[in-house]
């Protein structure tokens, strides 16, 4: 592999080698007893009919923020009594007065608890308007308590404006306060997924941005030409990536929060590309060829104080360091002949191999614990095509998460650890798919144009 092929493969050693495929489903695993995520009840949290609209997108918004967590085994509402309290005093935990018909306990914990829901948590409160704007009283109980106090987790008052897009901001807020409040991270809603996206076509691309669940698309970028390799920084204020607007690639640095070019120097080099940002935001560390042979650079945030960290006669480049520790850099050389991914010390000392050969390793990403990278391979699957493995960075055990079904890359972890996004061109074109992280329930995020790169961002 050479220079040329790099920048060739958009920047991201995305090359092929003709291997064998093997076909197989995506992974099934079937959890233990010990292992199954807490089961929490959702009820339907009623409002005004003025709001009902509003009100119903709150619901619809809510139920999906704790359902997409990962974190809970949410009941389906069909084996819900009829009736929800509406405030912790409505709940009654008398067993002696508890009526025998199912549908008819929801003012008692024991129906919440007993069959046909048989749920641990349970989440309830109640809509008001005021003065065009709306409020939740929201609540959070655990039922298998035995009385009110040992129950009750936590309330709290929510304000948003009477419209979807407000319902939907406080389901995300109500959603996370659950999830932090039983010590399950902070889950998937509000979060956002930066990616490229060429419309069909046009040989351009640009960055863009879309929610957790693939909704509110927005650009980024509007050079209208080649903006490639996106990263987000720690605080979510900053985006770099790789342009080629001034003919060679460059790194670029935009605000998130002006949408305004940063001033970024970038050093004299057939190209300076694959940027990301160090954990506790003080630098960016890039993939540079002032020499001819790309290795990897820190900078500042300003491109200044540039000090190189790999020393190699190989092609390093798309340096990922450990969200964690800050003191491990993931990255791509082709050291042995072919792409694999690597590990070294944040000094470029202790460099060692992490993938095992027998095919192109490449697009490294961790996962917030710092323990673990997702990275696509090509080793003994479909030719030409990748697929998504995790490794455990002490053990070196892989598991591969999708099985021959496309050319799947561009692995990245959602902030929970929960999830990872990735492209897919399974269904033909390229898009952007999520997943659970152990290879379940994939869904699509985008449909119209080619979106491949994404990167899971807190904001």
């Amino acid at each position: 592999m050479n220079q040329n092929s790099i920048v060739g493969a958009s920047l991201i050693l995305a090359a092929l080698l003709p291997l064998a495929a093997q076909r197989r489903p995506d992974a099934i695993i079937t959890l233990t007893d010990e292992q199954r995520d807490p089961r929490i009840a959702i009820s339907r949290i009623r409002g005004p009919i003025p709001a009902a609209e509003s009100v119903d997108r709150f619901n619809d918004e809510l139920w999906k923020a704790l359902d997409s967590s990962g974190r809970l085994d949410v009941v389906p509402r069909s084996f819900y009594p009829r009736s929800s309290p509406r405030q912790p005093e409505d709940i009654q935990y008398d067993e002696k007065t508890v009526p025998q018909e199912p549908a008819a306990r929801g003012l008692w914990a024991q129906g919440w608890r007993d069959v046909p829901v048989q749920s641990r948590y349970l989440v309830y409160g109640r809509v008001d308007e005021t003065d065009g704007r709306l409020m939740l009283s929201g609540f959070l109980n655990d039922v298998t308590q035995e009385s009110a106090e040992a129950a009750y987790i936590f309330g709290k008052r929510y304000f948003s404006e009477a419209t979807a897009a407000g319902a939907r901001g406080m389901a995300f807020e109500f959603a996370r306060d659950i999830l932090v409040n039983l010590g399950l991270g902070e889950g998937l809603a509000g979060t956002r997924i930066y990616y490229v996206h060429r419309d069909e076509g046009d040989d351009r691309k640009e960055i863009w941005v879309m929610d957790y669940d693939g909704r509110n698309k927005k650009r980024i970028t509007n050079y209208r030409n080649l903006c490639l390799t996106p990263a987000i920084s720690p605080d979510g204020k900053l985006i770099a990536f790789t342009t080629f607007v001034e003919g060679i690639p460059k790194i670029y640095v935009h605000s998130l929060e002006t949408g305004r070019r940063l001033q970024f120097y970038n050093q004299d080099a057939s190209l300076n590309t694959t940027p990301s940002f160090a954990p506790d935001n003080s630098g960016i560390f890039f993939a540079s060829s002032p020499t001819g042979r790309s290795q990897i650079y820190l900078a500042d945030l300003d491109g200044g104080n540039l000090r190189r960290v790999s020393y190699s006669r190989s092609l390093d480049v798309h340096p990922m360091v450990n969200p964690k520790t800050g003191r491990e850099i993931a990255f791509v050389s082709d050291t042995s002949g072919e792409p694999q991914v690597y590990v070294m010390d944040v000094d470029g000392t202790n460099r060692r191999r992490l993938s095992a050969g027998g095919g192109d390793a490449v697009q490294p990403a961790w996962d917030p614990t710092g323990e673990r990278l997702t990275f696509a391979w090509t080793r003994g699957y479909e030719i030409g095509n990748y697929n998504i493995f995790l490794v455990d960075v002490a053990s070196r055990g892989y598991t591969q998460l999708t099985h021959s079904r496309g050319r799947n890359e561009h692995p990245t972890f959602s902030p929970s650890g929960t999830h990872i996004a990735f492209s897919s061109n399974r269904m033909g074109g390229t898009q952007i798919w999520s997943m659970r992280a152990d290879g379940t329930q994939i869904k699509q995020l985008t449909s119209k144009g080619v979106n491949e790169s994404p990167v899971w961002a807190v904001r």
